[in-house]
Parts: structure tokens; C-alpha cells; sequence
């Protein structure tokens, strides 16, 4: 098969980012296609790889203001040409699956979310603190984006999402079915072999929708140990209400990470998430997880066995959670072994038979078209 892959854009590292990368191991001989691009942000490794980029590449300082330009993208990637691929995928939280590719050429979107400011406005808004003009300016102008957003996804011949609730908005906001494959998890770099510490632990960006304020009151109700790892424009802000026994280490290395994880008592997740990798690494560590019970924390932590769930996003339903958890005993290589069933190995085994089949699906339907075609004719 001739495959290509389909990105939004290359300009930052994100979760998106590390699903293109392993998507990249297993098709190693597919290009990219990207509305832009900045080598200088990205890791080194994509220098080595056939990379296409659109007209909006060329627009001075794109790559630092992307978002500015919003009104572009889809004539961006409506106009790559994918005549010469079997199977074209696209690994989308924005525009990306709005490609139009031929008849016999399959299209299969790996949907991150259905694009988020587009169908969660007022809740996107909120969460960005944006104000002023802009917020007066921003719905009318994204209503006609989510016009183009909804045609676009009839493009599409298969949709994969990456959790249940992405299942749901997919089906919400498209009207496509679609199946689930997780996304890649490097459980490797975690293991069990260390005895829990004192702390619990949080590895977020200090950013609004992570909802860090809440673990940040809870625990210093709490007087409970919580260390917190990670950056952002809300650090200052949690510092000021935080107690004492809440500790912020800003960003870590990627070697330091594992010690941390797999030093503290339980992980906490109090934001919700698309999918969360954060709290599978946790379990693989053999760590349970505190989680806020929405998202795709529903697909990833089981209620007593690889942690709990607190339902409401305030600090006393996550402080009684705290409390709960020191009452519950878990089982390490339990939780481990749940974890691994979201390892890289699985994801790329079903990603494999999931494109083998479907290219399968595909060209039979297309060969009948033809022949249905030819005898009408």
C-alpha cells in the first residue's frame, strides 16, 4: 500500500505530536502532509522524513501565530493532492481531515477530537480566558468554520477516535460511527519496583481546564503532601493559595520523570481530558490514580481496582477521594498490567490491522462500483 499521513500542523510538541511519531514507525515510508511547519520546534527526527507543507508555510512568522490564521486551513488542505496513495491517514484535532482525496483512495481519520473550539465554543473561551473583542468577534466567525468542519467529515471513509467520549462526539457532531484504538502509551519507562513514597502527584501544564486549583485546595485542606510537576500561566496563581505541604517543581527531564511517578503514593487527575496519558504512565508504575470521572479517565481507570473517582470538580469531592483512597489497598501489578494494555506495541498492532483491513473493505466496494459502472454503461 501507498500510504500517507496528514497532520495539522508542526510548529509545537503535544500528545497529536507523539501519535504522528509512532504513526510515522509504523509506516516509515509514508510523507507527511501539514499546513506548516518549523524544524527549530520540532524534534530532530523529522528532518529525516519526507515532509509537504502548504501555502500557508510561506506566510512570515506563522509557525509562532498559527492560530491567527484560522480562516486558511481548510483551502490549505483541500489542496494537496493525493491521487498517488492506496490509503491516505489523517491524524486530526483540527483541519486536517478536510482532504479530499480520489474514489479508490481511502481515507481514514484518526479523530483526537472533533475540532474543539469549533463545536465547545463558550467552554473553550472560558477555559482560555479569552475576553475582550475577541470574545465578541469569535462565534459568528467560527460558525462558518463549523459549516466547513461538519461537510469536511463526510470526506472521510473511516473514522477511528481515541476513547469513548471522543466515540460520542464523533457520532454527536458528524453523525459517523467509528471504532477506538488508544493512543500510545511508553509504559516501558515505568516499572514497580520501587516502594511508594509520602506524596501524592500531579505532571499537568499549569493551565486553566487542567483544574490543578482544585488538587492545590484540596490538599492543603488536606494538610496532605502533593507534589506538582509541570508549567504554565496558572503556576503563579496556585502558588499563592497553595499551603505548605504543596510542592512545585516546574518542568523535569524526561529521565527524572519516571523516578517521580513511580515514587508517589497515587497520581492525581482532576481535569478532563480527551483520552489522559499522564494517568496510564501512573499505572504503569503500579500507581492507582485519583480521577475527575469524565473523559477518557472512564476508559482508563477501573473504580477500586487501579483507583477512584471523585464526580464532582470541586475540592471537598476531590478531598473525600483522597480520604477514600487511604482506606482502599491496590494491587501494583495489577494496576500495572491494565496499563500495558495501552502500550505503543498494542496501538501500533491495531492501528496495522486496522488499515490492512479496511484498504481490504475499501478496494473490493470500489471494484464492485467499477463493474456496477461498466455494465450499466
Amino acid at each position: 500500500m501507498r500510504i500517507a499521513l496528514v497532520h495539522d500542523w508542526l510548529n509545537q510538541m503535544g500528545g497529536a505530536e507523539n501519535v504522528l511519531i509512532t504513526l510515522k514507525e509504523i509506516f516509515p515510508e509514508a510523507p507527511v502532509f501539514t499546513s506548516i511547519y518549523d524544524p527549530d520546534a520540532m524534534p530532530s527526527l523529522m528532518r529525516e522524513w519526507e515532509i509537504h507543507t502548504s501555502f500557508l508555510n510561506r506566510i512570515p512568522g506563522i509557525t509562532k501565530r498559527h492560530q491567527a490564521f484560522l480562516p486558511l486551513y481548510p483551502l490549505a488542505f483541500e489542496q494537496f493532492d493525493f491521487s498517488g496513495f492506496d490509503v491516505v491517514i489523517s491524524n486530526k484535532s483540527g483541519f486536517c481531515h478536510g482532504i479530499i482525496t480520489p474514489p479508490q483512495t481511502l481515507h481514514i481519520c484518526y479523530c483526537l477530537t472533533p475540532t474543539r473550539y469549533l463545536w465547545n465554543t463558550s467552554t473553550y473561551i472560558a477555559r482560555e480566558g479569552i475576553g475582550g473583542w475577541a470574545k465578541r468577534v469569535l462565534p459568528p466567525f467560527l460558525s462558518a468554520l463549523r459549516v466547513w468542519d461538519r461537510v469536511a467529515a463526510d470526506r472521510v471513509d473511516r473514522f477511528v477516535s481515541i476513547s469513548t467520549a471522543i466515540q460520542h462526539r464523533v457520532r454527536k457532531f458528524y453523525r459517523r460511527d467509528s471504532v477506538i484504538i488508544y493512543p500510545p502509551v511508553e509504559t516501558s519507562r515505568f516499572a514497580t519496583d520501587a516502594p511508594p513514597g509520602e506524596y501524592d502527584l500531579i505532571v499537568s501544564r499549569l493551565i486553566p481546564y487542567k483544574r490543578i486549583d482544585l488538587a492545590v485546595k484540596a490538599y492543603t485542606q488536606l494538610q496532605k503532601p502533593l507534589v506538582i510537576i509541570g508549567d504554565g500561566r496558572d503556576r503563579e496563581a496556585l502558588e499563592r493559595i497553595a499551603g505548605p505541604t504543596v510542592r512545585f517543581l516546574g518542568r523535569v527531564s524526561d529521565e527524572e520523570l519516571p523516578r517521580w511517578v513511580q515514587g508517589c503514593r497515587a497520581f492525581v487527575f482532576p481535569g478532563e481530558e480527551d483520552f489522559g496519558i499522564a494517568p496510564i504512565e501512573a499505572q504503569a508504575a503500579g500507581r492507582p490514580v485519583i480521577a475527575f470521572a469524565a473523559g477518557g479517565a472512564l476508559d482508563t481507570v477501573i473504580e477500586g481496582v487501579t483507583g477512584t473517582f471523585f464526580h464532582e470538580q470541586t475540592p471537598a469531592a476531590l478531598a473525600e477521594a483522597v480520604q477514600r483512597l487511604d482506606r482502599m489497598t491496590f494491587d501494583p501489578d495489577r494496576i500495572r498490567r491494565h496499563a500495558v494494555r495501552f502500550d505503543t506495541t498494542a496501538f501500533k498492532t491495531a492501528i496495522r490491522e486496522f488499515v490492512e483491513e479496511a484498504f481490504a473493505e475499501h478496494q473490493a466496494r470500489f471494484r464492485q462500483g467499477v463493474r456496477h459502472t461498466e455494465e450499466v454503461g
